[in-house]
């Protein structure tokens, strides 16, 4: 009880000890916050679990039983602490890396490796203080014949059923180490367009437009093309493409497309074009071409640019805009508003009985 006492002792101690050094410290008490709000609680039961376990006998078989479970115990507390030790070194590294600021691409590269790297850590820690639970006991430690013959279909069970597994955890690294995905790159899957909101070593998850959530296996990023707006830079090049008839005035279409494209403070001030790229038999085609930010900024700029263009059109010049045209009739019999011809009488007499 000394032990567990003296223990308990300086577990609370070093809180306080914590404690006051964040307040008196500047540069370091971030630092010292995390490591009391993550650490404090593994860190006491640390120490009164190892207090707990150096005082206990080992004179009888009920002794070193409870002494084994305790070592145990001692095992899962001690990869407790590693695991948020490695989250308080995380939260530390994103302080410098904010994703809050216009060119953030580099920062969100580095936060999604580390994010990646501490996964797999943890998974790491976790399946080594597993290990060690394993090894404390004596048959596990011999590998005997009978835990052979016991694990071996259950071993070739798990290793077909983590194969899909496996292959997704490789991905994610692939995805993470090779700068092919980050957090909050925009990003068209599935014909869908969103942003990443998560990225695991398994899946990823894509926030949509419309707030819905794609999730989708890492593997489906490394074998599937997808559209990635953000790769290099935020920036795009967003299009607005009229169909309108060929008497449409383009000059002046030009002038009013600069115009909505100047006035707007979605563009960025760098690319903005207005050409005819294109023909049918029954129109020309022009397309408006104005880069932004974004994404979303440039979504909305096609948006204002398209919406503002056909008022202008509506107004200024109605005969740029196409019409849906009915083929002449053939007789003035016929009716010419999108029915059938319709006979002026029975073409035959209707049949009767007798």
């Amino acid at each position: 009880m000394a032990w567990t006492a003296g223990a308990l002792a300086a577990g609370w101690l070093s809180g306080v000890l914590v404690r006051w050094l964040a307040r008196r410290r500047g540069g370091d008490r971030r630092l010292l916050w995390l490591l009391h709000q993550r650490c404090h609680r593994p860190w006491v039961a640390l120490l009164v679990v190892g207090a707990l376990y150096t005082s206990a006998p080992a004179h009888n078989e009920v002794a070193r039983g409870v002494r084994h479970v305790l070592l145990l115990v001692l095992i899962g507390v001690a990869a407790w602490l590693v695991v948020r030790l490695l989250y308080v070194m995380e939260d530390i590294a994103f302080q410098s890396l904010r994703v809050d600021v216009s060119d953030n691409r580099r920062n969100r590269k580095v936060r999604t490796q580390i994010t990646v790297l501490r996964r797999l850590t943890t998974a790491g820690v976790i399946m080594l203080a597993f290990s060690a639970m394993l090894m404390t006991f004596e048959s596990l430690r011999t590998f005997g014949l009978s835990l052979l013959a016991s694990a071996g279909v259950a071993g070739a069970v798990a290793g077909l059923a983590a194969q899909t597994m496996l292959r997704n955890v490789l991905a994610g690294l692939q995805l993470a180490m090779t700068d092919q995905l980050r957090l909050d790159d925009v990003v068209v899957v599935e014909g869908e367009w969103g942003w990443v909101e998560e990225l695991t070593l398994t899946r990823v998850v894509v926030r949509l437009w419309d707030w819905r959530r794609l999730v989708l296996p890492t593997v489906y990023f490394t074998n599937t093309p997808f559209q990635n707006w953000t790769r290099n830079e935020a920036r795009v090049l967003g299009a607005v493409v009229l169909h309108l008839d060929y008497g449409a005035p383009v000059q002046e279409l030009r002038a009013e497309a600069h115009r909505i494209v100047e006035a707007s403070p979605l563009w960025d001030r760098r690319d903005w074009v207005l050409q005819v790229v294109d023909s049918t038999p029954w129109s020309m085609v022009v397309r408006v071409l104005a880069s932004a930010a974004d994404g979303p900024s440039s979504w909305d700029l096609r948006c204002e640019i398209r919406e503002q263009l056909i008022a202008f059109l509506r107004t200024e010049h109605p005969e740029a805009l196409l019409r849906c045209r009915t083929p002449a009739a053939s007789s003035p019999e016929e009716l010419t508003i999108g029915t059938a011809p319709v006979p002026s009488k029975p073409t035959r007499p209707l049949a009767t009985s007798e």
